[in-house]
């Protein structure tokens, strides 16, 4: 028989009395198409959690207001992620549940311009309230406020003291207060394209109040981290800018003339597709040619709608792993303006 005919496929098999997460994700592996791609994409993570690596997470698209938030809680409190790069709008939706507002099931099948008379916000088939959104916009406002114009800040320290305060205010536990806790860094380069931008425009206009980012900072911690880190991964949900913003970083510490080698470990849950151009669809192959992906590195690109895709495999991991909490192969405390690496022995 051809070297190529080696492996079969096994068809998957119900079995109600020993029925788990985390052994249908193992019995997917041995599927096709995407059932395969996922239960390889467990394996992997589940080595990356395994390994001394730094674990970057991006999280791109409408996760929160879908339901997501509690998975990267938990994810975050058990140290299975070690720095998150978010877009704006779901670090905005976070902090919108953290004050006790809520996303409500809705339809796509409905008059939008009955939503806007009546100022419900629509994703897809979740709704919002608009009145509500603005009263967050006005605690980002007043959050602002409290801070020091005379000077920049990195979108991390903008997020671990919005964490902090949040912390005392906040009605529940989100993933800006969870990082906070657990010394994560959250690193959002493009917040200008979200609520909290429209909240420090707003600020701007009205009031005089120029309040400043300094992004290129944010850029040279993740090359720091990742510089300091024995080795990184990724877990990239969507894509997006905070996709290319923790590959970049593999390419930043190299250009500092740093030892690095590319990324060992990536997995990506999308439905993005290669063949547009565009980075969120880019294979992992693609990435390789510029530096940001090992040439020997696990890899996975999931086609999959990841509100399917992570609640399985978040709920895999934690059965496999039995709940236990992982330790880093970097220690990051946080101070507000200062972000201090620390290497941990190799045991």
């Amino acid at each position: 028989m051809h070297n190529l005919l080696k492996i079969p496929i096994h068809p998957y098999s119900v079995n109600y009395k020993n029925s788990s997460v985390y052994s249908a994700i193992k019995s997917m592996e041995n599927t096709s198409y995407q059932g395969r791609s996922l239960g390889i994409a467990f394996k992997i993570l589940d080595k990356m959690l395994s390994d001394r690596v730094t674990i970057f997470m991006g999280l791109a698209g409408a996760m929160i207001p879908a339901g997501m938030r509690n998975i990267i809680v938990y994810l975050m409190e058990h140290k299975y992620i070690d720095c998150l790069v978010s877009t704006g709008a779901n670090l905005f939706h976070d902090c919108h549940e953290s004050l006790g507002f809520k996303h409500y099931k809705g339809t796509p099948a409905i008059d939008d311009k009955l939503l806007r008379k009546k100022r419900i916000d629509r994703i897809y088939d979740t709704f919002a309230n608009d009145r509500e959104f603005a009263k967050v916009d006005r605690y980002i406002i007043n959050f602002v406020e409290s801070l020091d114009f005379s000077r920049n800040y990195t979108t991390r320290e903008f997020f671990y003291l919005l964490g902090k305060r949040l912390s005392k205010a906040g009605a529940t536990e989100g993933i800006i207060t969870a990082a906070y806790k657990a010394n994560i860094p959250i690193y959002c380069p493009a917040v200008g394209d979200s609520s909290y931008g429209i909240a420090l425009a707003i600020l701007s206009h009205l009031k005089n109040r120029n309040f400043k980012f300094n992004v290129i900072e944010d850029v040279l911690e993740t090359a720091k981290i990742t510089a300091n880190a024995p080795a990184c991964g990724e877990f990239i949900i969507g894509g997006g800018t905070p996709k290319n913003f923790i590959q970049q970083s593999e390419v930043v510490s190299h250009m500092l003339k740093f030892n690095v080698q590319g990324l060992k470990y990536a997995v990506q849950l999308s439905q993005d597709s290669p063949v547009w151009g565009g980075l969120s669809g880019c294979t992992f192959e693609e990435a390789t040619s510029w530096g940001k992906i090992a040439f020997d590195a696990k890899k996975i690109f999931v086609h999959v709608d990841a509100t399917i895709a992570l609640p399985l495999l978040a709920s895999a991991l934690a059965e496999k792993r039995k709940n236990k909490k992982r330790t880093p192969a970097l220690k990051l405390e946080i101070s507000g303006e200062k972000l201090k690496i620390i290497s941990r022995k190799k045991k």
